[in-house]
């Protein structure tokens, strides 16, 4: 555990500043979704600064801490949800989606996203500090917030694909990158929250599995280095738009000569 989060870090946060950096320049007017994936690699810094925190303390970690940690933790899933709803509603809703993908909308979003952790989760946490509440509650909580967004995942990538179907006008490319993004959000999300949803469960069951316990805690430090290859898709998708803006562009031209 310690060797993977050393690695996760030292990769993860050099990586992470960067792709924020780029993704800034990648904002417009008219191309608003790099906001989320923005906020989603932000929560993913919180992340790998606890980490950092925690492995120069030496495990010494306060409980404040660990509040941050795992705030940041559920707030990238928020944000993997609006990730994977902005690019359904792109294809299964363009004419709605194109007069209401503004900047203001996507902040409003985005800050709506930070608050559902906290207003979640806060008052547990000071009822675990001040008092004392069962682990069933905390499971519980936990257990619905990261089993709601399995359905939502799989909804937007099958309307999506019911949408593409029909659709003539977008390009071949393109389809690919939008399904691809959903795709990867989804086997993302079973990958490293299902242990945990597992854990819990079996919990429940009075059964305790070691192996799970210590998969759990690594996959959730492996979220922040998956995130990064969303990064890798909306840079194609931003120059895939450039590309095409300029054709469109030069075959006007064309045109009026």
């Amino acid at each position: 555990m310690h060797v993977v989060t050393c690695i996760v870090i030292s990769i993860g946060l050099p990586l992470t500043l960067m792709a924020i950096y780029a993704l800034c320049f990648l904002v417009r007017k008219d191309h608003v979704a790099p906001i989320y994936v923005i906020n989603l690699l932000s929560s993913d810094l919180i992340q790998l600064c606890c980490l950092l925190i925690e492995e120069i303390k030496h495990h010494q970690t306060h409980v404040i801490l660990v509040y941050i940690y795992y705030s940041g933790l559920l707030t990238s899933v928020c944000f993997m949800v609006c990730v994977s709803l902005e690019r359904y509603l792109v294809i299964a809703h363009p004419l709605w989606y194109r007069f209401k993908r503004t900047i203001k909308i996507s902040v409003v979003v985005s800050v709506v996203a930070w608050l559902i952790p906290h207003v979640i989760f806060l008052p547990l946490f000071l009822f675990t500090v001040f008092l004392w509440v069962p682990f069933e509650v905390i499971g519980s909580v936990l257990i619905i917030f990261l089993i709601i967004p399995f359905p939502l995942f799989i909804f937007f990538l099958v309307g999506t694909l019911r949408a593409l179907s029909a659709s003539v006008s977008v390009p071949s490319e393109e389809k690919c990158r939008i399904v691809g993004i959903l795709v990867l959000v989804l086997l993302i999300y079973t990958l490293l929250f299902l242990p945990c949803i597992l854990l819990v469960i079996l919990t429940y069951m009075n059964i305790f599995d070691d192996t799970l316990l210590v998969l759990s805690f690594m996959f959730f430090k492996l979220s922040p280095l998956a995130d990064l290859i969303l990064y890798v898709y909306f840079r194609k998708e931003s120059i895939g738009s450039c590309t095409a803006v300029n054709w469109c562009r030069v075959a006007n031209a064309d045109t009026n000569i």
